[in-house]
């Protein structure tokens, strides 16, 4: 059986497949960890067999995915400054093949497609860890938090708290008829759940902004693109005063308070300025990609064991920005805030400055609560993870491609030509047409 190349790349008639494998792209970054290696190969085989389908499709406007690939190459030549090359060499390969993936379902799978796979994948995810249902306690606030089959309550509320804004995006710009409605009910509840008994303070913190700041924007649809553009200007001017007003209010230690947290952010601070302290080390070019968290290295021991990190893996500085200086220097977070930035403007100017689109809208939402996270998680320089997929899968969106529409022979549009011609009704004037007899 020949099955149509379309029905796999054409964003217009893979919504089947697209979302299969977005769902299972979802699963691999959830549980990978748990189920090994299957998964990773599993969500490789999704989409890197799709440039043999249609190859000029990924050739197409590849000039405009040049910063990305750009980091890419910076965060491979790392190796030869790397403190760790094994572990170095080993990470940015795979840190590279999941920004082909994400390359790859952005020519291939609308938003909405993404939108509807992220549903079922999320969906599947959460059900799992409910099946689950492990607890643990936190040691450094004394909390005792779900965290299901992950590793950490913040990794299942970042899940959750995606949960819960595709399906607010779904139901407000892609639903048909009721019945999406009812399907995406149940995946908005069990989110909601999750994402109170995970207590994840940031994502509690970051869902409500963005969901205001799309619902912002999705209204401005009603407004010319005139009016559109001053009312973004002058909020955001006003946006910016406000927050230096509250910080310099305290305002801050009283929304930490409303979500359990104080101005240590529960030991971050003091993270944040161990890590500062190994930037000093190499300010330039870092230590080498994946390079400081490596066992048998004093100063990663040393935090490992202030902050009761017995696996003695999966630990970050809690914020993207110093864990990019320590590991790739100020060049490497220099590159890597350009591609958020270009990402989260190039949405925000497509819905503000030109014609207003949805699926703008939507990625600028995740753009945002990416931003947003960025401060206080690392989520966006490791493979194989969610949000470094979606800020992929946004900045590739960019690139706006034409349709590929099918090309006739001369023979056959002649042909089709006068087939039209023959099917038109002809009009005869005179007598003969009121009397034709």
């Amino acid at each position: 059986m020949k099955i149509p190349k379309s029905l796999l790349v054409d964003p217009e008639k893979n919504s089947v497949y697209g979302s299969f494998a977005v769902a299972v792209s979802i699963w691999a970054f959830s549980y990978s960890v748990i189920f090994g290696q299957v998964l990773i190969l599993a969500y490789y085989a999704v989409w890197l067999p799709l440039i043999l389908v249609d190859y000029r499709r990924f050739l197409r406007h590849l000039s405009s995915a040049w910063l990305p690939l750009l980091f890419a190459a910076y965060v491979c030549f790392s190796v030869f400054w790397s403190q760790a090359p094994g572990v170095t060499a080993r990470t940015s390969i795979q840190y590279f093949s999941h920004i082909a993936c994400a390359y790859v379902a952005a020519r291939t799978v609308s938003v909405r497609t993404l939108t509807i796979g992220a549903l079922i994948g999320i969906f599947v995810v959460l059900l799992y860890s409910l099946r689950v249902g492990n607890y643990s306690e936190d040691v450094l606030d004394g909390t005792y938090n779900f965290v299901g089959a992950f590793a950490s309550k913040n990794q299942i509320g970042f899940v959750a708290s995606l949960g819960i804004y595709f399906c607010v995006v779904f139901i407000a710009f892609y639903r048909r008829g009721w019945l999406s409605v009812i399907l995406a009910v149940p995946i908005v509840l069990l989110s909601a759940y999750l994402l109170v008994i995970a207590h994840s303070a940031t994502s509690m913190a970051s869902i409500p902004a963005v969901l205001a700041l799309v619902a912002l924007l999705a209204m401005s649809k009603l407004l010319s693109r005139r009016y559109r553009r001053v009312i973004f200007l002058v909020g955001a001017g006003l946006l910016i005063v406000v927050a230096f007003v509250a910080l310099n209010l305290g305002l801050m230690d009283f929304v930490l308070g409303l979500f359990g947290k104080d101005s240590t952010l529960t030991g971050r601070t003091y993270l944040w300025e161990q890590g500062w302290n190994a930037v000093q080390k190499a300010p330039i070019l870092g230590v080498g990609y994946a390079a400081y968290w490596v066992q048998g290295f004093a100063e990663a021991e040393r935090l490992w064991n202030e902050f009761y990190i017995t696996t003695r893996t999966g630990f970050h500085f809690h914020n993207t920005y110093i864990e990019a200086l320590v590991e790739l220097g100020f060049v490497g977070a220099t590159t890597v805030s350009l591609i958020m930035l270009r990402t989260l403007y190039g949405h925000v100017s497509a819905v503000i400055f030109r014609a207003w689109q949805a699926d703008s809208v939507i990625l600028f939402g995740v753009m945002v609560l990416l931003l947003i996270r960025s401060f206080v998680e690392v989520e966006i320089l490791n493979p194989y993870i969610m949000g470094s997929f979606l800020m992929y899968f946004s900045f590739f969106k960019l690139a706006r491609l034409p349709v590929t529409r099918t090309r006739w022979s001369p023979a056959f549009e002649q042909a089709e030509a006068a087939k039209r011609e023959a099917a038109w009704p002809r009009h005869v004037d005179g007598p003969a047409a009121a009397n034709p007899s």
